[in-house]
């Protein structure tokens, strides 16, 4: 760092993504990534007559996907927000929604931005600890007087609560916004988005970047109360109205049109999650239930940071956290079947090796 960094940021721990090693060829499982590219519609709506308008700016308030995507989901225009990426809906909840009167709570363990952004404002955040199996308690979020954040389904865990169990956080803090970061509700969740009409404090952030294949488009959307989505545009257009561009926009609209495409995709991906599981198990790992396009995994034969080093020498990268609670897992997202088969066969090949070294 220079020194001219503002003091308020020196301590500041920023998040780290998933690593992206260029020096060999990998199975990537580390980043959540769709295995399946685009829809065929997407890719002929980039056209090379939308590439040679890149001179023009996109329009601001993406009025034409903002009434696609509120007729998808059965919803007004006014009810959806769009940003590059869910990460700066969430970026913006926290500037919108947190403050010195209004401090923020989220799971102990969950996506590492809650944390940072909770930094990077100055505010007051509280940690909530998941219960035993990684579980979350609605009832440890009743009547906090803070805004809440809550991932689901959890990351990195991919378990989900139910949208009744939602619908009991809300209703205990009907004074407080309460965020669900539903990045990964395809692949087997259930929407709290049929709540917004009930709770004018229910703002649901989902992403392009997962189910529908698009995370290099870089989109993310909320829904919510009018009111909510007004304040987020306030942000948005007070930071960089033009944050979606021309080609992000097209894809997007493109890709509504090719929803079955993409939900078969999210239904390939919970099989072979099923499957996955079922052959780690037979090896004699515990894996924590996921209803995500991950899974959180663990084997008692070998540590997780082994494991993690063992499958990136032989070209799979997954994700490992040396945070001790978790120190024995690794993230693993769920790929292909083909990539899967290639991470499993990595993974017998490690513990035979292991075994002979006993």
């Amino acid at each position: 760092m220079s020194r001219f960094l503002s003091r308020r940021f020196a301590g500041l721990e920023a998040y780290v993504p998933g690593e992206q090693p260029q020096d060999m060829e990998y199975v990537k499982l580390n980043t959540n990534e769709s295995p399946f590219p685009p829809s065929p519609e997407v890719v002929a709506a980039v056209s090379a007559y939308e590439v040679g308008r890149l001179n023009l700016y996109p329009d601001p308030a993406c009025r034409s996907l903002k009434r696609k995507l509120a007729d998808h989901f059965g919803l007004a225009p006014e009810n959806v927000f769009l940003s590059n990426g869910s990460d700066d809906i969430l970026n913006f909840c926290f500037m919108a929604f947190c403050d010195g009167e209004r401090p923020v709570a989220f799971p102990a363990l969950s996506y590492g931005f809650y944390l940072v952004y909770a930094e990077l404002y100055g505010l007051d955040s509280l940690a909530v600890p998941l219960r035993e199996g990684f579980r979350l308690d609605p009832a440890d979020y009743r009547n906090l007087g803070r805004t809440i954040v809550i991932a689901n389904p959890n990351a990195p865990t991919g378990r989900a609560i139910s949208v009744e169990e939602i619908a009991s956080i809300l209703e205990a803090n009907r004074d407080q916004v309460v965020v669900i970061d539903e990045a990964y509700i395809d692949f087997g969740g259930d929407s709290c988005r049929r709540l917004i009409p009930q709770y004018d404090n229910l703002l649901v952030c989902q992403t392009f970047s997962k189910a529908w294949s698009m995370a290099g488009g870089r989109l993310g959307f909320a829904l919510g109360d009018p009111g909510l989505i007004a304040d987020l545009e306030k942000i948005k257009f007070s930071t960089n109205p033009y944050s979606i561009n021309r080609l992000t926009q097209i894809a997007a609209e493109a890709a509504l049109g090719s929803a079955n495409y993409f939900a078969a995709n999210c239904r390939a991906v919970a099989e072979t999650r099923a499957y996955t599981v079922a052959e780690l198990e037979k090896l004699g790992f515990e894996t924590v239930p996921s209803v995500a396009n991950f899974i959180f995994t663990r084997c008692p034969r070998v540590p997780g940071g082994t494991l993690y080093r063992r499958l990136k020498e032989k070209g799979v990268l997954v994700r490992h956290w040396d945070k001790a609670d978790i120190a024995d897992y690794c993230r693993v997202t769920i790929g292909s079947r083909g990539q899967m088969d290639v991470f499993l066969e990595k993974v017998r090949e490690i513990l035979e090796e292991e075994s002979s070294h006993a």
